[in-house]
């Protein structure tokens, strides 16, 4: 008697196991994001939606440097004695790298990104809790909504908050969301072009060392560039046009520092005033504490050992977490902190769907020739043992 071969069984039940395999994937969650941020290294970097600003940053500090290095520290050199013009040039050189360093840290750092909530609040909980039931609007003659705000108390003042309907969420005192990332970021400071990236609670320190740093480094180019100018002028017993003419790249970088200096040095001045008061450029700018107490200044020793000497807060959305993406329902939320959802990331997700599909019908098709082939076999069977 003859009987179907094992492999024919054996393909029929892992066509089965596939076809059950693409209604579920294992992604992780950096993949399936709903904001506008770039991840790379697998999630381990989050940059802004725009990482095109950080390399014309990284142009604009670099190049001087290069042009410093290259034609101002020859003249350096052969000024100083006992190889000090060495010495200069390395300490620019190593100023750099630790510039370059932060940059990174600032543009690829979580800066707070809070994460959304898989569903909508519950209006009504949230009308009973809230202290402004007026905002409950419909609430006796329709459907309860959300209110659009609501108190909390910080350091004993009354805090408004609002909630956010793309994230589902109300927003943490100092949270806004930033409409060119599309997150709502803890201490909302501003979104700096230059760096591609917003600035919020877990980069600050990070974003003011650079602007900082980078101010230094241009007022030590523009100094010692000047000192070039004034060696060249002793040694050739000429007068400043002269200078500039035998070390043009010295007449280009002080032109250039100066420019930078001012700029960088307004903005590290502003930022300092900011730390000292604890204000954010954000609350700055809409001026929220010019007429009431801020319940965030908690001193001017206090506020930069905040900034400065406390501990870097994790983060708190696991990128690298695994999510369950389902074909037929959302992704599984629980295997990460936050409960974000899947619903941003339109595009992506339909290419997923859409592979799925063409995967079902090609599985689908596979079982229909195994089972042909297997009847074929049981009815020459039946032949035989008539």
């Amino acid at each position: 008697m003859y009987s179907p071969p094992l492999s024919s069984t054996t393909n029929r039940s892992d066509s089965k196991e596939r076809i059950n395999n693409t209604n579920s994937s294992q992604l992780r969650l950096y993949q399936i994001w709903e904001g506008r941020n770039r991840f790379y290294l697998g999630g381990r970097l989050v940059f802004g939606p725009d990482t095109r600003a950080m390399f014309l940053t990284l142009f604009l500090i670099l190049v001087p440097v290069a042009l410093f290095c290259t034609f101002v520290s020859r003249g350096l050199v052969n000024a100083f004695p006992h190889r000090f013009g060495y010495i200069i040039v390395a300490i620019c050189l190593v100023f750099s790298v630790f510039i370059v360093v932060l940059l990174l840290l600032t543009s690829g750092t979580d800066p707070g990104i809070v994460p959304r909530n898989a569903h909508p609040l519950d209006a009504d909980d949230e009308c009973e809790t809230s202290s402004i039931s007026t905002s409950c609007l419909g609430s006796q003659t329709g459907p309860v909504s959300l209110p659009p705000m609501k108190n909390v108390t910080v350091n004993g003042i009354v805090v408004k908050v609002k909630y956010c309907k793309t994230c589902m969420l109300y927003r943490p005192p100092r949270c806004s969301h930033c409409s060119i990332c599309d997150n709502c970021i803890e201490r909302f400071d501003h979104h700096c072009p230059w760096v591609g990236q917003c600035i919020g609670k877990r980069n600050y320190r990070y974003f003011f060392m650079f602007v900082s740093s980078t101010n230094l480094l241009s007022l030590y180019v523009f100094a010692f560039c000047w000192v070039n100018i004034k060696k060249i002028m002793e040694a050739h017993d000429c007068n400043i046009w002269s200078a500039f003419l035998k070390s043009p790249a010295s007449g280009i970088l002080i032109m250039y520092t100066f420019v930078v200096s001012w700029f960088l040095g307004g903005l590290t001045a502003f930022h300092l005033y900011l730390i000292i008061t604890n204000q954010t450029t954000y609350e700055n700018y809409r001026y929220r504490y010019e007429r009431k107490m801020n319940p965030f200044n908690l001193g001017c020793a206090r506020n930069f050992k905040e900034i400065f000497f406390t501990s870097m807060p994790s983060s708190r959305v696991n990128f690298r977490a695994h999510v369950k993406v389902d074909r037929f329902s959302s992704f599984n939320t629980s295997s990460y902190l936050g409960g974000a959802t899947t619903n941003s990331d339109m595009q992506k997700m339909k290419n997923f769907d859409v592979e799925v599909g063409r995967r079902q019908v090609v599985d689908a098709d596979e079982c229909k020739d195994i089972d042909n082939r297997i009847k074929s076999v049981g009815g020459g069977v039946e032949r035989c043992e008539s």
